[in-house]
């Protein structure tokens, strides 16, 4: 370090101290202070220097000191180990000469555990038979004392020979061999203490010292194999039987117990008693319960608390019991008897009547794996459902064959509230409720899956129905003698579908979960498949009402009809007939075949009107409109006679009298009269309006023709927003007027 430079660094620092201090000319005065307040700084700056180089010439005074004591340390150790090197020169020479005394030391060591066990030695048959005396009287603690007395000489003198540097075979061999009988003597009490641990849940009523005096044994053996074992580590010695695990054994024998408990439960065999299966769970739930108690409330004080008694018998029923069901699963159930098990493992045995239960409050989901394991609860959900499925098939084929008997028989179908109706549908649908049902107590997701396995179930049903309703219809057409209550049969098939729809809806609000969309498709078909059959069944019951009105609506528009009304008049008779039957029909089939009798009869008139039977002059036609008219009202006078709760509003019988004004309008206004028309019904056709006017003779089938085809250019494209509009649609002619 420079000190000159560090000198003049001070300096030009000072001078520059000095600049700033002095720029003002007022503070000259002041030079006097400043030279002070200075002076002051510069003492207490050497006063600080002078205590630094103070206090590090005393660390280093003080460091020194201690080299110099380290340093007599040093040579004081190394004077002691000198003396140590000269010492051991002489140790193998002393070594040499103690030989003797080792060898007597060691004969000393052996005499003084044979003085001390010579007791044992010389009345180790004696001292067994006492011991087994003492086991037969149940005083275990006794003969544990005993044995234990034994087995320590024993141990000693193995130890002995052990410890010697050459050791002899024979000598061990010997040994053994003279105290055997007690290897005998702890087999003994150990098959007694296995007696008294597997009877436990009886003993621990009745005597529990017996328990805690056994527990004591085990528990003092336990000890005994822990000595044993860190002895081994240090002189790698092991008495012979050690260690003997007797609480594991204990463990084992407890297992053993409840497996055979559970196992010893079952009263019943399938072939025995139905319902075998529901009596053995419930005897099983018992059982356990009672079982568990007693370990919660008894057995837990007379074991000690790290054998964790009460969760250990848990693990053991629960395991037990898993055995138990799976090998019940493998051999196969039937029946409700997979209801039985699945709402007996999945809520039961959890539930408040096991293991939730007040009095023991257990939590399954902590033990170590599930009571059945999720593929086998997963395969039982579906071999109920197949199962359900083999039943839903079997019962609806029965249903299907006992309602086919039932059409070709000689008796009337059932009456429920003046309804026909059959107790197929019903039965079905009482079948499906009780799976529902039962599903419902296991969980939500199998009830769905059964729910829509019964609609798909009830859907095959429905077109097996169809084609049997369809073979009915067939038969009965080809010879109409042969089934003598056709007609109240197919009333039944109509009142049964519009029952299986009201039915499927009411299942479907029961159910159907609100958050579930997949599926959905099924249910509708359902309902399609049976809207279906009741709109066939509904039309042949018409068909075979209008088959008998055949020839009267022949009759229409001919000459014989101009002159009478039987025509009209045998059709509203023949109707009325075939009405009483209908009433049988509920009231949405009812009004069903109403509407749709009115539009086949609409059908079937304006088709009559439409054939070209009659051709007349203009004045004749005033009286056949007049005519048609008439007898329009007539019929719909017919149907409020028979359906007066029915309204007849926008009725297709109206499109009669529509139509028979247009036979009298004027020739010039008919564009106008058709266009309106048309605007009404644009399914109305060139060929329908041709063959309208053909009635009238005083028009120029050109002129007719000329305007009709006007009118059907200027007809627009569009939609008909009048519902009887599809009628002209259904009136088809083979044979073109023009």
């Amino acid at each position: 370090m420079d000190l000159q430079q560090l000198e003049e660094e001070a300096r030009q620092a000072a001078l520059k101290d000095i600049q700033n201090m002095l720029q003002r000319p007022g503070q000259l005065e002041k030079v006097e202070q400043y030279r002070h307040r200075i002076a002051r700084k510069k003492a207490s700056v050497e006063a600080l220097l002078k205590t630094g180089m103070q206090n590090q010439l005393e660390g280093v005074r003080v460091g020194l000191k201690q080299l110099e004591t380290c340093m007599q340390d040093v040579r004081e150790v190394r004077r002691r180990m000198g003396e140590v090197e000269r010492l051991l020169q002489g140790v193998p020479e002393i070594y040499d000469a103690l030989e003797v005394v080792r060898e007597e030391n060691t004969k000393h060591s052996q005499y003084a555990t044979a003085m001390e066990n010579l007791k044992h030695i010389f009345n180790v048959d004696a001292s067994v038979q006492k011991t087994m005396a003492l086991i037969d009287e149940d005083k275990l603690l006794s003969a544990h004392q005993c044995l234990a007395d034994l087995e320590n000489s024993r141990d000693d003198l193995l130890y002995e020979l052990h410890k010697q540097p050459k050791q002899h075979a024979s000598d061990k061999i010997t040994l053994k061999r003279h105290f055997e009988k007690v290897d005998q003597v702890s087999q003994a009490l150990e098959k007694k203490l296995r007696l008294i641990i597997s009877r436990t849940l009886n003993t621990v009523r009745k005597k529990p010292t017996v328990i805690v005096t056994a527990l004591r044994i085990i528990e003092r053996e336990e000890k005994n194999d822990q000595f044993a074992l860190q002895q081994q580590k240090v002189t790698n010695f092991l008495p012979p039987g050690r260690p003997k695990a007797w609480r594991a054994m204990i463990m084992d024998v407890l297992q053993a117990a409840v497996i055979t408990r559970i196992e010893g439960s079952k009263l019943e065999e399938r072939a025995d008693n139905k319902l075998w299966l529901v009596r053995d769970l419930e005897i099983l739930r018992q059982i356990i319960l009672e079982d568990l108690r007693v370990v919660k409330s008894l057995c837990v004080p007379c074991f000690p608390p790290h054998y964790d008694i009460f969760n250990e018998y848990v693990k053991f029923y629960h395991e037990g019991l898993s055995s138990y069901l799976d090998n019940i699963v493998k051999s196969g159930l039937q029946g409700n008897e997979y209801v039985s098990m699945l709402a007996w493992v999945m809520h039961t045995y959890p539930g408040a009547d096991l293991m939730s239960h007040p009095d023991l409050n257990v939590d399954v989901l902590k033990l170590s794996r599930p009571l059945l394991h999720p593929e086998h609860l997963k395969s039982l959900e579906d071999e109920y459902l197949q199962n359900m499925e083999r039943n839903y098939q079997d019962w609806m084929k029965k249903t299907v064959d006992s309602e086919k008997q039932e059409w070709y028989s000689e008796q009337m179908p059932d009456q429920r509230d003046h309804y026909y109706n059959s107790a197929g549908p019903v039965i079905i649908f009482e079948m499906i409720d009780q799976h529902l049902q039962v599903t419902n107590t296991i969980h939500q997701e199998l009830t769905f899956k059964a729910l829509v396995l019964s609609i798909q179930q009830v859907e095959l049903f429905g077109q097996t129905y169809l084609k049997n309703v369809i073979e009915l219809k067939e038969h009965h057409f080809r010879n109409r003698d042969q089934i003598k209550y056709f007609t109240h049969y197919i009333i039944t098939i109509v009142n049964n579908s519009q029952n299986v729809v009201e039915m499927a809806q009411q299942m479907k609000h029961l159910f159907w979960p609100k958050s579930r969309t997949e599926h959905y498709e099924d249910f509708e078909k359902l309902l399609a498949t049976f809207q279906r059959i009741r709109a066939h069944a509904a039309n042949y019951l018409l068909e075979e009402a209008f088959l008998d009105m055949e020839c009267h609506f022949n009759d229409l528009f001919t000459v014989k009809w101009l002159g009478s009304s039987i025509a009209v008049d045998t059709i509203c008779v023949t109707l009325d007939d075939y009405f009483q039957d209908y009433n049988h029909l509920l009231p949405a089939n009812f009004e069903m075949v109403i509407n749709e009798a009115q539009k086949l009869l609409a059908k079937r008139y304006i088709r009559a009107l439409l054939s070209k039977r009659l051709s007349k002059s203009r004045s004749e036609c005033d009286a056949i409109t007049r005519k048609i008219n008439l007898e329009a009202k007539r019929i719909k006078q017919f149907f409020e006679k028979i359906a007066p709760k029915i309204s007849l509003s926008d009725s297709p019988l109206d499109l009669i009298t529509t139509l028979s004004a247009l036979i009298v309008a004027d020739i010039e206004l008919l564009a106008l009269d058709l266009h309106t028309l048309l605007g009404s019904y644009p399914s109305l056709t060139e060929d329908h309006l041709v063959r309208l006017f053909y009635i009238r003779n005083d028009v120029k089938a050109a002129e007719v023709r000329e305007k009709v085809q006007d009118a059907m250019k200027s007809k627009k494209s569009m939609v008909s927003i009048a519902k009887q509009d599809c009628i002209f649609k259904e009136i088809v002619f083979s044979d073109k007027l023009w």
